[in-house]
């Protein structure tokens, strides 16, 4: 039995992929470092416990790892099977989490349920169902996405519903995220380019449409727009989120040793922590942490690529999936923080504070790193094959 353990341990860890893993750990621990710096003060302040925050971020990462584990053990074909049932369950959760008394409202909106120890944001495992929901139906319904405007439609009915739900409660951001990965899928899926540019003109009409009935949302927009305008009021956080990286310079200031965390900053360990790090590590940190982003989303379309390549097209379209919204929400964290574009609620993947944010990100590269053992796999058998004759 302990040999068995220890042989499948070796496989795992021979089918690694040691660049992927290397650029995960080192976001997760950079992001650990800063969340400490930046919530010090606020434990402090709210808990009367200096260490409250960052213990339960250590808390929060090793339960990410436990989940991740899980997540790496099962084979793909399962989550083809179920990729469906777990799409409509995150729907059902979304349902749940506009029932008064069932979700819990944060600074206005209503994002999160209530788990034993801490809150789960549920437009995160939303996310991750999107993805595999979507290589599933690319997988089985390649001719029509191909080839009928039908192939875009069926899917996108889905998604709008959840997508609706999400600007119920409100969220905007991750409504905006989860139509991005289906579109972006969609596009490698083979649609055509006429009937993706009038899918993406229509979400792009509806988003515009969600800003001008919403006042909270031109008042956001107006501010990203002329954030000089009201410095202390509606532009507050961008404002300060440019002092902080005026402050950073080069080289920072020095880890810990920022100002604008100190209740300048609000949400300076969640939405903002990038302005921290630019804060505290300067233009080395930021470009540092900008690269190890780059080099994940790089090796997600490489392990796409070679699932492709062998016939995993479920595999291949959950690994450009996961590319395609870790790139698209850390380039609107950091965008937002760079005050290039519109504030959203959105988190920095696997460096934010936040429970259920921690969790989902960590079965997301799981999963990533299972396809590729899997693809390995495959490809050493074929080897084998080929060398045995």
């Amino acid at each position: 039995m302990v040999e068995v353990w220890r042989e499948k341990v070796m496989l795992s860890v021979t089918y690694l992929d040691k660049t992927l893993l290397f650029s995960t750990v080192s976001l997760i621990c950079i992001g650990f470092l800063m969340v400490s710096s930046a919530s010090l003060h606020l434990g402090l302040a709210r808990m009367d416990s200096l260490f409250y925050y960052p213990s339960r971020q250590l808390l929060h990462i090793t339960i990410g790892l436990i989940v991740a584990s899980i997540i790496y053990s099962l084979p793909m074909h399962l989550w083809e099977t179920y990729g469906t049932q777990l799409f409509f369950i995150g729907i059902v959760l979304l349902v749940l989490v506009l029932i008064p008394g069932i979700g819990i409202k944060v600074n206005g909106s209503t994002r999160w349920l209530a788990l034993p120890g801490f809150r789960f944001q549920v437009s995160e495992a939303v996310k991750f169902s999107v993805v595999i929901y979507m290589a599933g139906f690319i997988t089985r319904h390649s001719e029509i996405v191909t080839n009928s405007a039908y192939g875009l439609i069926r899917p996108v009915c889905f998604l709008a519903t959840a997508a609706s739900l999400l600007l119920m409660e409100p969220d905007m951001g991750s409504a905006v995220v989860i139509m991005v990965i289906a579109m972006g899928m969609m596009f490698l899926g083979g649609a055509k380019l006429k009937q993706f540019a009038v899918l993406l003109g229509l979400t792009a009409a509806l988003g515009v449409l969600a800003i001008v009935l919403s006042e909270y949302r031109q008042r956001r927009m107006n501010s990203f727009l002329h954030p000089w305008e009201d410095p202390f009021g509606d532009s507050f956080q961008i404002v300060q989120a440019f002092i902080a990286f005026g402050r950073g310079e080069w080289l920072g200031v020095g880890l810990g040793a920022g100002v604008q965390k100190l209740f300048y900053l609000p949400e300076a360990h969640t939405d903002f922590l990038f302005s921290v790090l630019g804060e505290e590590l300067g233009f080395v940190g930021v470009l540092s942490v900008i690269l190890l982003f780059t080099v994940i989303v790089w090796r997600a379309f490489v392990i796409g690529v070679m699932a492709e390549e062998l016939g995993q097209r479920f595999s291949a379209f959950i690994a450009y999936g996961l590319g395609i919204w870790f790139a698209f929400q850390s380039f609107v964290n950091i965008g937002v923080n760079m005050g290039v574009l519109p504030t959203k609620g959105l988190t920095l993947p696997f460096m934010s504070y936040g429970g259920g944010s921690m969790i989902i990100m960590c079965s997301a590269i799981a999963l990533l790193y299972r396809i590729n053992r899997e693809v390995q796999e495959i490809k050493q058998g074929k080897e084998r094959e080929v060398h045995y004759g």
